[in-house]
């Protein structure tokens, strides 16, 4: 009888184990699909390919057990090992954000250069369409890579002024936006689009002129805002790993948990002040 225990016992702890590595695998799986499906259209509107499920898969497990190593290393602390590690899980989507802010940022600096393009294009006797395919022969990427997705699909029927509002969405560009209200209001009242080009050339270096002055003359404020955020913050990481027993007094009374809750609140307050008073919209 205790035989026959034992034996369902440890048949009862192999399936256990099978059905539970079943159901964390399944869960894994449809995690990363999910994943996949948040970074797969990022990665094609930037027209790169997206990897495989394995390898998204890999770089997030390096993301989260390198980012939860390094913490471990530089704070000796398990819990924070573990705050480190979740915020792995964002690291992905960080870089595809930086890298979507970058290709923005290329795009809208080519916007001089494809304007003088589209102007000279158009003294020589070309249509608009037409001087659209120069650009895309001319100009480099990520220019040419949207340009050129407007002209294929106004070749297979679709409307210019979907095409621009589309390409108004991704790129979220000031400059891009007055270019295109300027072409599609061209094109319905019959402006001379030589001469919008031309002005909005000018326009947008002027802008682009006083942003630079701006930038400029608030870099210190700037500067000072960033080092008084950290300051602080980087005082407490120094302190707690030199002496982790520093802020006990802090931790164990109501008084002490009570004023650290409240200058996590002001240190948020004032970065949010500085930030805000060091940004000046144009």
């Amino acid at each position: 009888m205790r035989f026959i225990i034992l034996i369902l016992t440890f048949f009862s702890i192999v399936l256990f184990f099978f059905v539970g590595f079943y159901l964390i695998q399944k869960t894994l799986k449809d995690w990363q699909k999910q994943r996949t499906a948040k970074i797969t259209p990022k990665l094609e509107n930037m027209f790169l390919s997206a990897p495989p499920a394995k390898k998204l898969l890999l770089f997030d497990i390096l993301s989260i057990f390198g980012l939860g190593i390094l913490v471990f290393f530089l704070t000796k602390n398990f819990l924070f090992a573990l705050v480190g590690g979740f915020f792995g899980l964002s690291l992905p989507f960080l870089v595809i954000k930086r890298m979507e802010k970058a290709r923005c940022k290329k795009f809208s600096q080519q916007l001089v250069d494809a304007l003088g393009l589209l102007s000279g294009s158009l003294k020589a006797g070309l249509s608009l369409l037409q001087a659209f395919e120069v650009l895309v022969e001319e100009m480099p990427p990520p220019l040419s890579e949207e340009f050129g997705l407007i002209v294929k699909e106004n070749k297979i029927g679709k409307a210019l002024e979907e095409s621009f509002e589309d390409l108004n969405q991704k790129m979220n560009s000031d400059d891009l936006n007055l270019m295109t209200t300027a072409i599609l209001v061209a094109r319905e009242t019959g402006g001379n689009l030589t001469d919008v080009f031309s002005n909005l050339a000018t326009t947008i270096r002027q802008k682009r002129r006083i942003v630079e002055q701006v930038k400029t003359l608030t870099t210190q404020a700037r500067l000072q805002g960033i080092i008084m955020t950290a300051l602080p913050i980087l005082f407490a990481i120094f302190v707690y790993s030199q002496n982790p027993h520093f802020f006990d007094i802090m931790l164990n009374s109501d008084l002490g948990r009570m004023l650290l809750i409240w200058c996590v609140i002001s240190e948020a307050i004032g970065a949010f002040m500085l930030n805000r008073l060091s940004r000046i919209e144009i």
